[in-house]
């Protein structure tokens, strides 16, 4: 109080004072203050706040504004307090007094009908003629009001209005207005801005760059008009950009409807017809939706544009295959096989056959296949299965042995041969077949991991362990290794190699859904959910996560977090992973769609790590 005395003139001293003091006395000391300093807005707004009643409050604010007419925040304070109808008079008043204040004239256009708002946002623009918010606010009034050909109008003459005024059209904030316009609602306001500002300073050559990168920034804002106005722009400027239509065509698959899907690949097939990729996304569209005669005629066209093309062919043979027209699938592959052969062609051949149970002529087309293409291991190796399907061992171990004399770099078919032998008992053989296969291909993390899984199997825990030091070794910067390496060890001694793990390959997939188990078998729920997030996110394509994960929430996680990771695989349609594969490639199984392959493999996992 000695200080308002000596400083009468302080605001900050009249505050500090008005603070220290009890509700009443503060009152006083804040009337007081108003007589030294009546042009003050925050003593004003000061004794507004120590006013409990709202008519005390109003008056209070009332009479700051006979003081300080063109102070907005007063304006803005005073209006918050009143009635729609009586704060849009205030508004009025306040325009008048604080021209310059886009704030307030903004809130008034709200207020008023849309003939009126329409007159006082041209008032503004005459008072601001620098300010793209009005602009803005006009394009959204006219779409609200169902006038949609006048927005793109609107937000062409901002920019030239805002041009001439001398205002530097700044992409990055108009790109953020028209997310603000898209959260809001406003989609063709906000497409209208993109497609104005999409195209301002950047180079020619920059330009799909770019505009890729802004489509994504939007879709992580969750502004997915915006990111569709983008990805329409670039395809009206790079029609024929096979790229430019894939990544549109991806963003339609996963934000999209099915419609919207399927209207941009019928656009884009006209424009790239050589490009299989979008032929083959529309067939899928239509044959999830369940109209397969839809599916076909866009593959006869397909082929019209791509004539031989084997990509289409195997497409065509699996639509009819998972539809159970299997004579169907017969009759194309037979077609395939004269007019395009080519080694895929005559392994789904095979394979048809193989799973339809007509073991001979499988062998037939295989001993075909392998006359033209004996440097394709696949053929191989379904030739050595169908063997030992059949229990002729010594003729699965001649088919392994001459796959592996044309083809010495494949290593699922050492596995094979390998398997093959350890089944039979012959251990040694196998370890030989295994040794054998390191030499002639060195680094190579898959054999050295079969070799120390054999040594485990049977019961050799510390050949194990000795071969596993020897493969980190040579490959160090193997995750899958390192996973295996983790629970390989005893359990106190995990938690040590996982970080080891870490620090070698930290952002390789397999060890960090390694450290997912380690968490979930020290029952630490809410970390091993953390690292199966950061697992699947990295590595969607794996499916061993994916079914890990589901098994995870099944034992741990409630019906809405099982049913989401099942929706998030089933959008990721995964195709990798040791126990996946194992089970999406079972003949049983072969006909499965991606939920029932995850809710299959997660049955077989026995959480005993």
């Amino acid at each position: 109080m000695k200080g308002t005395e000596m400083c009468p003139k302080s605001e900050d001293v009249w505050l500090e004072a008005a603070r220290l003091q009890p509700g009443d006395t503060a009152k006083a000391v804040v009337a007081q203050a108003v007589r030294h300093l009546p042009q003050s807005v925050r003593i004003y707004i000061r004794a507004a706040e120590l006013e409990t009643d709202l008519r005390a409050k109003k008056r209070v604010l009332r009479k700051a504004l006979e003081h300080v007419p063109n102070s907005v925040r007063l304006w803005k304070a005073a209006v918050e307090l009143e009635e729609p109808e009586d704060a849009r008079i205030m508004l009025s008043r306040a325009v008048e007094c604080c021209p310059t204040s886009v704030e307030l004239w903004l809130a008034l256009a709200r207020l008023e009908t849309y003939e009126n708002a329409r007159k006082v946002l041209n008032k503004a623009r005459e008072n601001i003629p620098t300010d793209r918010h009005i602009w803005i606010t006009a394009a959204k009034l006219e779409e609200a009001n169902g006038n949609t050909q006048m927005v793109e109008k609107i937000v062409d003459r901002a920019i030239t209005s805002l041009r001439a005024n001398g205002v530097e059209i700044n992409r990055e904030q108009w790109i953020q207005d028209a997310e603000e316009c898209d959260k809001a609602g406003s989609v063709a306001t906000c497409q209208a801005v993109m497609r104005a500002v999409i195209g301002i300073g950047i180079e020619e050559e920059d330009r799909k760059h770019t505009w890729m990168e802004d489509a994504d920034s939007c879709v992580a804002h969750n502004a997915l008009e915006c990111a569709r106005a983008i990805y329409a722009y670039a395809l009206q400027v790079f029609p024929s950009k096979k790229s430019v239509w894939l990544r549109a065509a991806y963003f339609e698959k996963n934000h999209g409807t099915r419609e919207s899907l399927e209207a941009l690949l019928q656009r884009a097939v006209a424009h790239c017809p050589k490009a299989e990729v979008l032929w083959l996304m529309g067939a899928k569209s239509k044959w999830l939706a369940g109209d397969v005669p839809a599916a076909r005629s866009i593959l006869a066209l397909a082929f019209q544009a791509n004539p031989n093309s084997e990509e289409i062919w195997l497409a065509a043979v699996k639509l009819e295959s998972e539809n159970n027209e299997y004579e169907r699938a017969r009759r194309l592959l037979a077609k395939a096989r004269s007019s395009a052969p080519t080694a895929r062609v005559f392994m789904k051949s095979v394979k048809l056959e193989w799973v339809l149970g007509n073991i001979e002529a499988a062998q037939e087309l295989c001993e075909e296949a392998l006359r033209h293409y004996e440097d394709f291991p696949k053929l191989w190796m379904m030739k050595g299965q169908i063997e030992e399907q059949e229990g002729l061992t010594e003729k699965a171990r001649e088919a392994y042995s001459q796959g592996l004399k044309k083809c010495p770099h494949s290593t699922p078919l050492w596995l094979l041969l390998s398997r093959l032998e350890e089944k039979i008992g012959q251990l040694t053989r196998a370890r030989a077949i295994l040794e054998k296969s390191r030499l002639k291909n060195p680094k190579n993390p898959g054999l050295w991991l079969e070799s120390v899984r054999l040594e485990y199997r049977a019961g050799l825990k510390n050949i194990a362990n000795t071969l596993m030091a020897k493969a980190l070794q040579e490959c160090p910067s193997s995750g899958v290794l390192w996973s295996e390496a983790v629970f390989l060890e005893a359990r106190p001694q995990r938690k040590t190699k996982s970080v080891d793990a870490l620090k070698k390959c930290e952002h390789d997939p397999h060890v960090l859904l390694a450290v997912a188990k380690l968490f979930w078998s020290e029952r630490k729920i809410t970390k091993a959910r953390e690292w199966f997030h950061r697992t699947v996110k990295i590595d969607s394509d794996l499916g061993d996560a994916w079914a890990l994960f589901y098994k995870f929430e099944l034992q741990h996680g409630s019906e809405e977090q099982r049913e989401e990771v099942r929706r998030r695989c089933e959008n990721a349609e995964p195709r990798h992973g040791e126990l996946w594969c194992a089970v999406s490639k079972d003949i049983a199984h072969w006909q499965r769609k991606v939920g029932e392959v995850l809710v299959l493999v997660a049955a077989r996992i026995k959480n005993t790590f």
